[in-house]
């Protein structure tokens, strides 16, 4: 059984929720002790719980102390990850791309197809949108040999969630490609969608558009953001994403949510300087996908390599759980390496 400190990182709810992915690929129980322990609220939150039950019915496993407020837990996966249909509630406003994520390196070696329906929130400050994971994510991952696809069937927002994003996930046949991306290229076009849920009197889809473009057509890039004004959403909100594919195949991207007193205009501005900084750093891949592609490299049949723009304390944590379940991987100089394990689903089984 491996154990984890939950006090040894500072990405104490990423542990919680990749800690038992890692354990139902390798087939072995994880014991998670001082969950979220750096948090001003210690402990497991519904949005954690529900991360650790999802993936627990995807792999049959057994699970002891797992409930809201909980600091210590075990996670027993069982022999198989037989995929299918499932619906998981959240709950809360807590993040449904969060959960999505939590279960999609499992879901990459299932025995079938894995679709998921996941109530929760939807756009939200420290979580990818949708549109990241499905613009950014999603053709990263294509390349690497796995297919997902992702859809808002209804926005949410904080602080009364009931939204819902749907998920699917066409396991590999084979291991997954290393990732190997050192080679920026040139950025010359960006594309976007400006969401926004009740606003529209208020123009918010067009202003933080227009913010945005103006920033990017100074810094000579050519851009196109479709703006998107949402009437399914429970309560008002909104979320900026961009992203574009640089002439080596690299995609990069950039979004923020809406919150109170964030106007429009700060939050264009916000995702073009976020996105022209880590393009202007020679990077491979944004901030956001670094850690999000160290599970499926860890996965992968073969050396992944990439260049980052800024280590951040969630890629640290990813490549901190992912060597205790055997994967080799070190950041040097910006340069992320990753000595993938080769799993498979006749591996995992």
């Amino acid at each position: 059984m491996v154990t984890i400190d939950g006090s040894e990182q500072s990405g104490s709810g990423t542990i919680v929720r990749y800690a038992v992915a890692l354990a139902g690929l390798k087939g072995e129980s994880v014991h998670v002790v001082n969950a979220r322990a750096r948090r001003a609220t210690p402990g497991l939150r519904p949005q954690h719980v529900a991360s650790i039950l999802a993936c627990a019915a995807l792999c049959g496993a057994e699970t002891e102390g797992v409930a809201v407020g909980s600091r210590e837990f075990v996670f027993r996966p069982g022999p198989r990850i037989a995929g299918g249909r499932f619906r998981w509630n959240i709950g809360t406003a807590g993040s449904a791309t969060m959960l999505g994520l939590s279960v999609m390196p499992m879901a990459a070696v299932a025995e079938q197809t894995v679709n998921l329906d996941i109530d929760g929130g939807v756009f939200q400050d420290f979580a990818p949108s949708p549109h990241h994971l499905q613009h950014v994510l999603a053709p990263t991952l294509a390349q690497m040999g796995l297919t997902i696809d992702i859809q808002i069937a209804r926005a949410g927002y904080v602080p009364a969630g009931a939204g819902m994003v749907r998920l699917s996930v066409t396991p590999s046949r084979s291991p997954l490609r290393p990732m190997v991306a050192t080679e920026p290229g040139r950025f010359r076009r960006v594309n976007g969608i400006a969401f926004s849920s009740h606003l529209t009197a208020r123009r918010v889809s067009e202003r933080m558009a227009r913010a945005c473009q103006e920033r990017l057509e100074r810094a000579g890039l050519s851009c196109e953001i479709a703006q998107v004004d949402d009437a399914t959403a429970l309560q008002p909100g909104a979320c900026l994403t961009i992203w574009a594919s640089s002439s080596t195949g690299c995609i990069l991207g950039a979004d923020r949510a809406g919150a109170p007193r964030r106007t429009s205009e700060a939050i264009g501005r916000h995702v073009s300087d976020a996105f022209l900084s880590d393009i202007e750093s020679g990077a491979t891949v944004d901030r956001h996908l670094a850690d999000q592609v160290v599970l499926f490299a860890a996965l992968a049949d073969g050396t992944s390599r990439y260049v980052i723009p800024v280590e951040t304390d969630h890629l640290r944590t990813n490549l901190w759980l992912v060597s205790r379940f055997g994967a080799s991987c070190t950041c040097i100089d910006r340069i992320v390496t990753i000595e993938g394990l080769g799993l498979t689903r006749s591996s995992r089984a």
